[in-house]
């Protein structure tokens, strides 16, 4: 089970609304949706929650490009949702890289002549396409508002959305839409 809303900064203080994310397929998709919560260019931000698992926040400055959290990414990875956040450049990978095995360069006829001669090889590949379990991400990304790095890595997935807007002044109104 998963949640999501947007939480836009007004002038009048903060509004909430749940959000479909179902027709959402990129990251730049949930920026425009972002975009679209408020006729200013306010502080939005999208807040995903999977039930026991893992929480992200995607904040919306105007034009600015996103800024993004994931409290965990390994779990965030199973997920539909969570993939949309785990962009290459936030798991420090080269965008647009590979993370499978070259299917053409294997040796398959069980001969020893296509082994590699260091194992090392194949562990650092495995290494680099896997994802880190924990958080990833702009861990600064509430600094201004209240919330420290700290805080928000030490967050529990199932309470972090609401400790996130009691934090913000705005549990009442993410309340209404949960």
């Amino acid at each position: 089970m998963y949640f999501a809303a947007l939480l836009a900064r007004t002038e009048d203080g903060w509004e909430a609304s749940d959000t479909e994310l179902d027709d959402v397929e990129t990251l730049s998709d949930l920026a425009d949706l972002a975009r679209e919560a408020t006729p200013d260019e306010d502080t939005v931000f999208v807040l995903i929650e999977q039930e026991d698992s893992w929480f992200g926040l995607v904040r919306v400055d105007g034009e600015e490009d996103p800024r993004i959290f994931v409290s965990d990414a390994a779990a965030a990875a199973r997920s539909a949702y969570g993939e949309l956040l785990l962009t290459d450049e936030l798991l420090g990978r080269e965008p647009g890289a590979d993370d499978g095995t070259d299917l053409d360069s294997l040796d398959l006829d069980g001969t020893e002549d296509g082994e590699s001669e260091d194992e090392d090889d194949d562990e650092e590949t495995a290494a680099a396409g896997a994802v880190p379990h924990g958080p990833v991400g702009d861990g600064s990304i509430l600094d201004d508002l209240g919330v420290s790095e700290k805080e928000l890595r030490g967050l529990d997935p199932n309470e972090a959305l609401a400790e996130i807007a009691e934090a913000l002044g705005a549990s009442e109104v993410l309340e209404t839409v949960r």
